[in-house]
């Protein structure tokens, strides 16, 4: 059952905790909003949010020790769900500060276009470029509620499972086996955003389609990131 998963929210001071929180026990799970390492490793399920500075955020993470956790986690195969920033964070490196990131995905963060409003902030529809269990049911170019300056550009586009245009077509959805984040802010964007919630708490609570959609692809994933002496990410040999 869903309500059994142990599903954890991190809270590093950096996101609408209260939104998701109450969205995600909208669709029946009740989930530990936690800034601990030891509650992070020991979940079913991880949902990063995050609203603000990339690069504030990401001190504010390594202040509580979670780089390496949230690194591991994602690593282990298990769900995860980025949200807004959480989907910047992921990351090897923004723009903004030109500061590093998590590295857990290859590509850095831009920012908008000139000529454009920034923030982007409002509707705006999403044009799906592959399937996946989270989204399921979710109308093509449906609509969905952003709130950012920046917007991430990873390097292999095989993963980018949804873009969005806004001055620039960018990639508003990432979803690489367990590892899925969005641009926009599921738990502003109504009916559509809590099927996704309830979509992801479903992957979270059934094992055979986490295995079923890891092995869906004969794509390798993403190599894994290290870091150098001096702090400066690596890609590991393949």
């Amino acid at each position: 059952m869903t309500n059994s998963i142990k599903l954890v929210v991190i809270d590093y001071q950096s996101g609408n905790l209260r939104s998701v929180a109450k969205a995600l026990e909208s669709v029946g799970v009740s989930p530990v909003v936690t800034g601990k390492a030891a509650e992070i490793g020991a979940a079913d399920a991880v949902v990063l949010p995050g609203v603000g500075s990339g690069p504030a955020a990401m001190e504010a993470l390594r202040r509580r020790d979670l780089v390496e956790p949230i690194r591991e986690y994602v690593a282990s195969g298990r769900p995860f769900l980025g949200v807004c920033l959480g989907l910047q964070l992921l990351l090897e490196r923004t723009e903004e500060g030109d500061a590093d990131c998590l590295g857990s995905i290859a590509g850095r963060v831009k920012r908008l276009p000139e000529g454009q409003k920034v923030p982007h902030m409002g509707w705006n529809s999403v044009s799906f470029q592959q399937e996946h269990p989270v989204f399921q049911g979710i109308p093509q170019d449906s609509h969905f509620y952003f709130v950012h300056s920046y917007y991430a550009a990873p390097e292999d586009d095989t993963w980018v499972a949804g873009t969005t245009d806004y001055g620039v077509s960018f990639c508003s959805i990432y979803a690489r086996d367990n590892l899925v984040a969005t641009q926009f802010h599921p738990e502003k964007s109504g009916r559509l955003g809590l099927r996704i919630y309830q979509n992801f708490v479903s992957l979270a609570g059934n094992p055979t389609t986490q295995s079923a959609q890891r092995s869906s692809t004969e794509i390798p994933p993403t190599p894994l990131l290290q870091r150098g002496a001096k702090g400066d990410l690596l890609k590991a040999d393949s």
